[in-house]
């Protein structure tokens, strides 16, 4: 598998950033209520990194890559987020691929102040790549975000996604979709 430099330079970046986002940290200036804990208020942003698998419903059909994600909360618990992947395939009889998505998502994340935060969220954006249809894609998407410190924490992430070309098929294409896959670290600033 060749990978492109400028690819490899990205990679390399997000991978030194992240035990350094870790360090950065400063739990005293914390804007919480309560100090000590790990809420979240309205205007905060997130900022997630992390790896990405992708599979179909039967589980005999995947690939994996990477993705990232911007988020700001509109209020202590619903958060606004824009997430992009990139992810290769490399199939046994269609050689490789790339191909990506973009979409934009709204979580709902629970247990304000606990170390643990479930979240559940619905998305909407787009797929597109070298052996994929450009199409658009809609998800049902939930999953935990655990605390390590009152600004950064570790998640894992599951979604069932579908795609459609025209508005007309959303509901015909929904016993279509395919499970993705997401783990990661993530840092509220």
């Amino acid at each position: 598998m060749k990978i492109k430099p400028t690819i490899k330079l990205c990679l390399g970046l997000a991978a030194a950033a992240l035990p350094l986002g870790v360090f950065a940290q400063n739990p005293t200036s914390v804007p919480t209520p309560n100090s000590g804990t790990y809420n979240t208020t309205k205007g905060m942003t997130e900022v997630t990194f992390g790896a990405v698998g992708v599979s179909n419903k039967e589980l005999d059909d995947s690939f994996g890559g990477v993705n990232v994600s911007l988020g700001s909360y509109v209020s202590d618990t619903l958060e606004v987020v824009v997430r992009q992947s990139v992810n290769y395939s490399n199939p046994q009889n269609a050689g490789s691929a790339w191909n990506g998505s973009t979409r934009l998502a709204l979580d709902e994340n629970f247990g304000p102040g606990a170390a643990v935060r479930p979240f559940l969220g619905v998305n909407f954006g787009g797929i597109y790549g070298d052996q994929v249809r450009d199409s658009f894609a809609a998800g049902i998407e939930g999953g935990a975000k655990f605390y390590i410190h009152p600004r950064t924490f570790v998640f894992v992430m599951a979604e069932y996604a579908w795609t459609f070309r025209h508005s007309s098929a959303i509901n015909d294409r929904f016993d279509d979709g395919q499970f993705n896959w997401n783990a990661g670290v993530g840092f509220n600033c």
